[in-house]
């Protein structure tokens, strides 16, 4: 039984090329690796052709970026070897041609809405209209601008609570407008 010691020195002799610590590294860790990348390839010889590209890049130096004690040695490994095969799933994922692109509708409001909405903002601004003016301002400022109710009293000159009986009557004012 291979202990997380003994491959923490296998990876650490690896960095400095030893070729026996590489061959009991790869028969000690080879099959676990090979698992993660076939769950995430789902083809075997995707898979080996990744787990080769693993062992390789840590014969070519990978194996020098290990830091012993900060993480269990196979979680590392395995971290690399998962890293690799989702590389490989981007590289290899076909994309997809423009003109066989599914088409995305238009976001904007086509003829009809336009002149709903068109219609619909004439009759609010003709009820606006049929308010005092101050009462219109108020109602602008609140419900269009996003202006505080405070905010409104202190411009009007008129106490907080007046100013929500203004908003509060005129509201009413435009909904019997609006229903006419």
């Amino acid at each position: 039984m291979t202990t997380r010691s003994d491959i923490e020195k296998m990876i650490l002799r690896v960095a400095m090329q030893d070729r026996a610590a590489f061959e009991a590294l790869y028969a000690a860790t080879s099959a676990k690796l090979f698992g993660i990348i076939l769950r995430v390839l789902k083809d075997r010889a995707a898979a080996q052709d990744v787990l080769q590209d693993v062992y390789l890049r840590l014969w070519q130096g990978g194996a020098s970026s290990f830091r012993a004690g900060r993480a269990s040695p196979i979680t590392w490994l395995a971290t690399v070897a998962r890293n690799r095969a989702i590389d490989r799933l981007r590289r290899d994922r076909p994309a997809t041609p423009l003109d066989q692109a599914p088409e995305v509708a238009d976001s904007a409001k086509g003829p009809e809405a336009l002149a709903i909405d068109a219609s619909d903002r004439a009759r609010i601004n003709g009820c606006l209209d049929e308010l005092e003016p101050d009462r219109a301002a108020a109602v602008r400022g609140a419900y269009l601008d996003g202006d505080t109710y405070a905010d409104l009293a202190a411009r009007h000159d008129v106490p907080l609570n007046t100013m929500r009986t203004w908003l509060r009557r005129s509201l009413m004012s435009l909904k019997d407008c609006l229903t006419r």
